[in-house]
C-alpha cells in the first residue's frame, strides 16, 4: 500500500519574481501565509508554469526556502524532472 503524503488541500504555489530573479523573501511570505491559513501541503516548482523558465539554482533555492519556512509543519512537494 502506498504511503499517503497528505490529505486535504495542497496549494500549487506561484513563484514571485523581481528584476533580480526569484524574490525569496516574498516567496517565504507566501509559504507562511498558506501555512497560517491551514493549507495541508504546498507544491513548489510544480504546476504553475514558471519552473520551465527558472534556472536550476533558482529551483533549488525556491524549494529550499519552502522547506526551511515550513519547518516540518506541512509537506512540501517539489516539482522535479529527470535529465
Amino acid at each position: 500500500m502506498k504511503k499517503i503524503l497528505f490529505k486535504g488541500c495542497g496549494t500549487a504555489i506561484s513563484t514571485p519574481f523581481d528584476e533580480n530573479g526569484v524574490n525569496l523573501k516574498e516567496f517565504e511570505n507566501l509559504v507562511e501565509n498558506q501555512i497560517q491559513n491551514k493549507v495541508d501541503a504546498i507544491i513548489v516548482c510544480g504546476t504553475t508554469g514558471e519552473a520551465s523558465t527558472m534556472t536550476e539554482e533558482e529551483k533549488i533555492a525556491t524549494i529550499a526556502c519552502a522547506v526551511k519556512t515550513s519547518n516540518r509543519r506541512i509537506p512540501i512537494i517539489a516539482g522535479t524532472r529527470r535529465k
